[in-house]
C-alpha cells in the first residue's frame, strides 16, 4: 500500500559537540513525491510513519542511490554525493504538514519555499523560532555560539581569522538556493525562506525576511517583512516597507504597484495602487476616497480599501489628510 508524503529531503548538516543540530542543507527538496519513490525509501530508511528525522551513512547512501537511479535520477546522483560526506547526513520526513518540531524540518520547509516549491504561507511555520537555535555564520560555516570563542583562539594560533559573518537564528538565502534568474546586490539582506520570484532584482537597500517574497519581476529597494508576498512588476523605493500584522495571515500587494521611497503599508494592495514618498499607511488608518473629479465619496478605514485596483493613496498637502483618488469607477 503506497504512503503518501508531504514531503522528504536528503541532505547534510551541522551539529554542535553536543549532537545537536545547527543547520541542515537539502539541495533538491521535494514536495508531494510520488507513491513509487516512498515505497523504495520507506523499505530502506525503516519509515514507519509520520513525520521522521533519520540519520543514514556510506552504506544507506548507497543503497538509496542505486534504489532511485532509474526513477529518480537526480536525487540518485545527490545521494551518491552525499556518501562521500565527512559531516552528517540525513533524511527528512514530512508526512504531515504541521509545525516543526526539529531543526531538519524547519529547515526542509524553509528550502521548500526558497526553491519556489510552495509560497509564503502556505506550509505551516509556527513557533519556527522556537526550534531554531541562535547561530554564529562564519567562513567555516555554521558554529554554536557557545564554541565561538574556542574556535576564534585556535584560528588565531594557526595564524588565520574566524570572520563571523552574523549571528542569527536564519542564515542568508544564498548560502542554500540561488533561484534562476534574479538579482540580489547584498546577499545579508534576504533570509532563507525568501521567495524569490524569476526577475526579481533586489537592490543594495532592500531585504527579504523569510516567509516573504516576489511573485515575479519586481524592483526591491525597502523593506519586504516577513508574511508579505509582493505582485510582479511592482516597485518599493528606498525606505519603504511592506509589513503584516497578527491578525493578518498573509499582506499581499498587486501587480503593477508603486511604493515611493520612506513609505509604509499595512494592508493588502490591489492591482495598479500608488503610495506617496512618506505615507504610513496602515488598517486603521482614516482615508478621505475621492472620484476622478476630486469630489468626496465616503471616508473609511484603510483595511476596507483592502485588495482594490487603482488606488493612489497620497497626504492633502494642505490639511494633513490622507487621502485616495479612484482613477476607474469602483
Amino acid at each position: 500500500m503506497s504512503h503518501s508524503l508531504f514531503s522528504i529531503a536528503f541532505g547534510v548538516g551541522t551539529r554542535n559537540r553536543t549532537d545537536q543540530w545547527l543547520e541542515v542543507f537539502f539541495p533538491k527538496p521535494l514536495l508531494q513525491p510520488s507513491s513509487v519513490f516512498t515505497e523504495r525509501v520507506k523499505a530502506i530508511l525503516g519509515y514507519q510513519g509520520g513525520n521522521q528525522i533519520i540519520d543514514f551513512n556510506f552504506a544507506t547512501a548507497s543503497d538509496l542511490a542505486s534504489a532511485l537511479k532509474y526513477i529518480a535520477p537526480e536525487q540518485s546522483a545527490l545521494l551518491v554525493r552525499l556518501a562521500e560526506s565527512h559531516k552528517p547526513t540525513v533524511a527528512c520526513i514530512l508526512e504531515h504538514d504541521v509545525q516543526p518540531a526539529s531543526v531538519p524540518e524547519a529547515y526542509l520547509k524553509l528550502q521548500l519555499i526558497s526553491h519556489r516549491l510552495c509560497k509564503p504561507h502556505e506550509i505551516n511555520l509556527t513557533d519556527l523560532f522556537n526550534v531554531l537555535p541562535n547561530v554564529a555564520w562564519t567562513n567555516r560555516g555554521a558554529i554554536d555560539i557557545n564554541e565561538v570563542a574556542e574556535l576564534q583562539l585556535e584560528e588565531r594560533i594557526k595564524g588565520r581569522m574566524l570572520d563571523v559573518f552574523s549571528v542569527d537564528k536564519l542564515p542568508k538565502l544564498t548560502d542554500y538556493v540561488v533561484p534562476k534568474g534574479i538579482h540580489i546586490a547584498d546577499a545579508a539582506r534576504v533570509r532563507l525562506g525568501a521567495y524569490v520570484g524569476e526577475g526579481t532584482v533586489v537592490l543594495h537597500e532592500g531585504s527579504i525576511n523569510f516567509n516573504a517574497g516576489t511573485q515575479g519581476a519586481s524592483t526591491i529597494d525597502g523593506c519586504i517583512a516577513s508574511g508579505v508576498l509582493i505582485g510582479a512588476d511592482s516597485t518599493l523605493q528606498g525606505g519603504c516597507s511592506m509589513s503584516s500584522s497578527t491578525n493578518q495571515p498573509l499582506l499581499s500587494l498587486g501587480n503593477h504597484c508603486v511604493i515611493n521611497s520612506h513609505a509604509g503599508v499595512g494592508i493588502s494592495l490591489g492591482n495598479r495602487n500608488t503610495v506617496e514618498t512618506g505615507l504610513w499607511l496602515t488598517a486603521d488608518t482614516q482615508v478621505t476616497v475621492l472620484d476622478s473629479a476630486k469630489q468626496v465619496l465616503k471616508t473609511v478605514l484603510a483595511s476596507e480599501l483592502a485588495l482594490q485596483d487603482d488606488l493612489s493613496f497620497y497626504r492633502n498637502p494642505e490639511t494633513g489628510a490622507v487621502e485616495c483618488s479612484v482613477d476607474k469607477a469602483q
